[in-house]
């Protein structure tokens, strides 16, 4: 049976990319390493963010709604965003980078059983700095140009939180379809790995009754999962409709190949290949530099580029 290695990426919602541009790029030192569009919607940019190459398991990406309006939050819905800090010392470095941003935080505390910071983007997305105590992914890669230095870089995704009505209907499709492991549960809370002992494959479940989250801008749209290859997204989408779930069948995006489904209190999740990745139509010293665009859209290009506005 094949494994998930851990987080790929995952997708929110914003109002403004040159905005989302500098939080992204100049505050947290992200390397922008795509700027596309979305695939389903040419008219919206996806901006991705990440390491040097945008690695699996770095990128934070975003889709520009323009006239998108505020997020009520709620339950049913991804309501915070692990990142991946060195050490306790990088933590510090944050704060005081978080102060000199006016960027919302609540200072040092602890979060899913690791020292950590939570803090809030422009747009009210919910994230939070972990203290990786060495655990990041593998393929991981400093950015040199960053503005933040290398010894306090994030490391990509943590922990992702869902909080959702019923819990144990996704705690079944996490261990008894994607094989992770419950490493902690209480009456409100469980937390899950795909890889034991590793922040950067943990989900972190909360249970909340009430209202469904209404998404707007800061909201998060969806989280992807890591699978290596064509092959392996072949099987996931079996497993995937053996539990009745609906699937999208896998899409080729280009950079990647997915599916997406529904688990049961209706998050949506994507499974996406590691490969072949951004370098695909670009060299690494240029990446997000311009706009890009997958071949079956490029013959729209002038028409597209018309509707963007220019991001810096």
């Amino acid at each position: 049976m094949y494994t998930i290695p851990g987080h790929h990426h995952i997708s929110m919602v914003t109002k403004n990319a040159n905005e989302n541009n500098r939080f992204y790029r100049d505050v947290l030192g992200l390397r922008r390493v795509k700027m596309t569009v979305n695939q389903d919607d040419p008219s919206m940019y996806h901006l991705f963010y990440g390491d040097k190459t945008g690695s699996p398991g770095t990128e934070l990406t975003f889709f520009e709604i323009p006239m998108v309006g505020h997020t009520h939050r709620g339950t049913n819905a991804i309501t915070r965003i692990g990142l991946l800090v060195p050490s306790e010392e990088s933590l510090r470095y944050w704060e005081e980078r978080f102060d000199t941003y006016n960027v919302l935080h609540g200072g040092i505390t602890t979060y899913a059983n690791r020292t950590a910071m939570k803090f809030e983007d422009p747009e009210g997305l919910q994230m939070v700095l972990l203290v990786a105590n060495g655990e990041k992914a593998d393929h991981w890669e400093t950015w040199e140009k960053s503005e933040v230095p290398a010894e306090h870089q994030i490391q990509g995704m943590g922990s992702v939180e869902i909080t959702v009505k019923r819990l144990d209907k996704l705690a079944s499709t996490l261990t008894d379809m994607f094989g992770y492991t419950e490493v902690s549960r209480s009456e409100r809370e469980a937390i899950f790995q795909s890889v034991p002992g590793q922040a950067f494959g943990e989900i972190v479940v909360k249970h909340l009754d009430g209202p469904t989250e209404r998404p707007g801008r800061g909201s998060v749209h969806h989280v992807a999962i890591r699978v290596k290859s064509h092959e392996e997204l072949q099987y996931w989408e079996e497993q995937v409709k053996e539990r009745g779930f609906r699937s999208s069948g896998i899409v080729d995006r280009f950079y990647f190949k997915s599916l997406y489904f529904r688990e049961s209190n209706g998050i949506l999740f994507e499974i996406a290949t590691d490969g072949p990745g951004f370098t695909v139509d670009g060299d690494v010293e240029h990446l997000g530099e311009k706009l890009d665009l997958p071949p079956f859209l490029e013959e729209k290009r002038a028409e597209i580029e018309a509707n963007l506005a220019p991001i810096e």
